[in-house]
């Protein structure tokens, strides 16, 4: 959850709170459209703010409440940080080994990751850098934390996850608009995957990656990867059942 204010961050979750495990802050997206709301990394310069949003969610829910961080100027000032957020009773604490103005290109600090985990007593999970299987174990050996996070790996190549290795990008670009198709996902989500996996193998500028901008709806990426038989079943059986 994006949030600058705690009341309405405990209004929001109150919504989802029966239907999600847990209920996670973002506190390190550096993006301008969360940072110009007061959101995301924007909360890394207001301790009193975080500790408002945190305890009203503890408070009130009873679902486990975590939240995510980016690296300050110094692992000194990340850890007061990551103390003063633990103490408001999260379970767990995220942390990105990057700072707000370093680019994705910049090497994850995972040494001040490392910094956190021995500093906290709640668990930690370790991002960034994680683009193979085995980078999983390496981020973990290196940091001490609990668990793993992964976000561009997962979105260029979901096949990550899998311990035989991942499979061509191709074939899992095929089966995430399979899923996607039988799930219903929304198509802006469904497209912007897609243009990720694109952007990162290939080039939007051609042919496909202008077909997925262009695309107003799940049939027409059905129809752009040849799906479009297993679009059609599925629209029958959904038919079906609400007979």
């Amino acid at each position: 959850m994006g949030t600058s204010d705690a009341v309405r961050a405990l209004a929001a979750a109150q919504i989802v709170c029966k239907d999600v495990a847990a209920v996670d802050i973002n506190m390190g997206c550096p993006k301008s459209f969360s940072v110009s709301g007061g959101m995301g990394a924007a909360l890394l310069t207001k301790p009193e703010l975080i500790h408002d949003i945190l305890t009203t969610l503890r408070r009130n829910l009873d679902i486990p409440v975590t939240c995510k961080i980016r690296l300050l100027k110094s692992s000194q000032d990340t850890v007061e940080l990551a103390r003063r957020i633990e103490k408001t009773g999260v379970s767990a604490l995220a942390v990105h080994g990057r700072k707000v103005a370093d680019r994705p290109r910049d090497p994850a600090k995972w040494n001040e990751i490392a910094d956190i985990v021995a500093a906290l007593s709640i668990p930690v999970i370790a991002n960034g850098d994680v683009f193979e299987y085995d980078d999983f174990q390496r981020i973990k050996i290196a940091t001490g934390a609990s668990s793993v996070m992964v976000a561009r790996g997962a979105l260029w190549n979901a096949s990550i996850f899998s311990p035989k290795g991942k499979v061509h990008w191709e074939d899992v670009k095929r089966e995430y608009v399979r899923k996607s198709i039988l799930w219903d996902n929304d198509v802006k989500s469904t497209k912007q995957t897609l243009k990720e996996m694109i952007m990162h193998y290939s080039c939007l500028e051609l042919p496909e990656g202008k077909a997925v901008i262009k695309a107003e709806n799940l049939a027409d990426l059905a129809q752009l990867y040849g799906e479009e038989k297993y679009y059609q079943f599925v629209a029958d059986n959904r038919s079906v059942d609400r007979l």
